[in-house]
Parts: structure tokens; C-alpha cells; sequence
């Protein structure tokens, strides 16, 4: 027996361990853990394993790139109009640099982004993470963290306003720090949440001291070890409307070295940015505020 299908048969004999054994080998981590199994075994010889994604909140994946060097990160909800045209254009900027693999961690859409999505996933090499019900920015990112098996991760939002042609400096970086945030020198952003952010990045500033002029904007470059430490910690009631300030927040108190690097930052691809009303303005910035103390406590050792 190869020494492949022997690792098959153990998967398949340790799912079905214990009394129900049925119902251990549907669970997400034993499916899993079983096809990529499968999918490494098949791959030996020559074949392409295509997923089900029949587990609900398992990752379903037609393409996979075997140790690939960087993981890409696309948190999506209701992007239709932008999605397709983004994968597309950071696949062509960065697969002739580096080995990537996308993570697409897509949360309860309803505009078609599941349609397209499924279809892209033939096409690229894609982890896709699907939700029946809207989990919220910040559950949605954490579960598409979990996946993360690369030595690096990109997370950057699927809007479009990101431009992949920064990310070589990033990668010039990777080196030199353990997290690379982006700085938004011209801001595409209404005056309002210009203003807003501004207000609240003075504050943020008072009690952490980061060492980087814009924790805010989801496009970072993270060794796996970081995203690993973190993810635990990353609960989904702490900055709810502001995920990446309590990453870098939490990152920096933890002692890994953050830096920057400018970037441009574009228009929308299409649609409008989702803006808070303003008569929420008040609780969110109180929740924050309490949260940012909490981060704190919570990071003092």
C-alpha cells in the first residue's frame, strides 16, 4: 500500500472512531481534514480532486496550490459588482511575483456574490468559506483567518479600493516586520469619515502609541505566527466596527514589529461605501471607546 492511500485509510479510520462514527467524519475539522488528505493523494497521481463544499462553514476549494507562499485574504458581502473584476486584477499583479492562494471568506451575501464566487473558484486557486446567515465583518474575517496556512497573509477589502500593484512593497518588507499596514496618504473617503476616523485615531493614538499613521484599512501583510497568536483573542464583541484598529492595537501590545508603507487608494469599483448613520455615532463611538480600554486591559501582561 503507498504510502499515500495509507494516510487515507487513517483519516478515514480515525473519523470513525467511537460510537457514532457517521457523524464524526461530517463534521468540518474531519471533512477537512479528510479531502485535503484525499486531494494530496490524488494530486500523487496526477489527478485534480474537486471539493463538494457540502459542509456547511467548511472551506470548498476546486483549485489548490500546494504550499503556496502567500495566502489572499478577501472579506465579501454583497459585492457583486466589484468582486470578479478584484480577484482578477490581484491575481495578475501578484501570482508572477509570488505563490498565492486565495481566502475568500464570503458572509451571507444576497446580490449574486455566491453565484459568481462559485464560479471564479474554477478558475483561480480559492479557499471559499461561505455563510448562509450574515455573521458580521469582524466573525466573518476571524473565520477566514482559521484558514490561513501559508507562511503569510494579504487581507485587503474586495472593494476595489486597494491597488495590488503596492504589494511589492509590502513584500520587500516581510523581513523587517512581522506586520505591514498600509497609509493612506490621499484618502478616498468622504469628509465625514475622514473626520470621524481622524477623531477617533487621536484617541486610539493616546493609549496605544502605534508606530503607524493608519491601523484602520484592511491591507496587511502578517506572518502566519501573528495571525496565530491573535486570532483567539480577536473576540467578536470588542471593536466590532473597527476589527483592524483592535488587530494592530492587540499586535503591537504583543510586541511584533509593526511598519508602512503608502499606498494608493482608489475609488470604489463600483457601488458606494457603506456609511454609518449619524444618529449611530454616538453608541459607536462610546462602544469603541469602552473597547479600546478593554483592549488594553486585556493586553497590559
Amino acid at each position: 500500500m503507498s504510502a499515500g492511500l495509507a494516510e487515507v485509510v487513517r483519516v478515514w479510520l480515525l473519523a470513525r472512531t467511537g460510537p457514532a462514527w457517521p457523524w464524526r467524519l461530517t463534521r468540518p475539522s474531519a471533512m477537512v481534514e479528510f479531502q485535503t488528505v484525499v486531494t494530496g493523494f490524488a494530486g500523487s497521481l496526477g489527478c485534480e480532486f474537486e471539493g463538494t463544499g457540502c459542509i456547511s462553514g467548511a472551506p470548498r476549494s476546486r483549485m489548490r496550490i500546494p504550499n503556496p507562499e502567500l495566502e489572499v485574504l478577501l472579506p465579501v458581502h454583497n459585492e457583486a459588482g466589484t468582486i470578479e473584476a478584484t480577484i482578477r486584477e490581484i491575481y495578475e499583479e501578484l501570482s508572477p511575483r509570488v505563490t498565492l492562494q486565495f481566502i475568500v471568506a464570503e458572509d451571507g451575501s444576497t446580490d449574486g456574490t455566491k453565484e459568481i464566487l462559485q464560479r471564479l473558484e474554477q478558475t483561480y486557486p480559492m479557499k471559499l468559506v461561505m455563510s448562509d446567515q450574515r455573521k458580521g465583518y469582524g466573525p466573518g474575517v476571524v473565520g477566514g483567518l482559521r484558514e490561513l496556512e501559508a507562511p503569510y497573509l494579504l487581507a485587503l477589502d474586495s472593494d476595489g479600493q486597494c491597488d495590488p500593484r503596492d504589494f511589492e512593497k509590502y513584500w520587500d518588507l516581510r523581513n523587517e516586520f512581522d506586520v505591514v499596514t498600509a497609509w493612506r496618504v490621499h484618502r478616498r473617503d468622504t469628509a465625514w469619515r475622514r473626520f470621524a476616523s481622524g477623531t477617533f485615531h487621536a484617541f486610539y493614538q493616546a493609549v496605544f502609541r502605534l508606530p503607524i499613521h493608519d491601523p484602520s484599512l484592511c491591507y496587511i501583510l502578517a506572518r502566519r505566527e501573528v495571525v496565530e497568536r491573535l486570532v483567539p483573542e480577536l473576540g467578536p464583541k470588542v471593536m466590532v466596527e473597527g476589527f483592524w484598529w483592535e488587530f494592530n492595537a492587540r499586535a503591537h501590545r504583543r510586541g511584533y514589529r509593526l511598519g508602512e508603507v503608502p499606498v494608493n487608494h482608489r475609488d470604489r469599483l463600483a457601488g458606494e461605501s457603506r456609511l454609518i448613520p449619524v444618529r449611530k455615532v454616538p453608541s459607536i463611538f462610546c462602544r469603541n471607546f469602552l473597547a479600546v480600554f478593554r483592549v488594553w486591559y486585556e493586553t497590559r501582561a
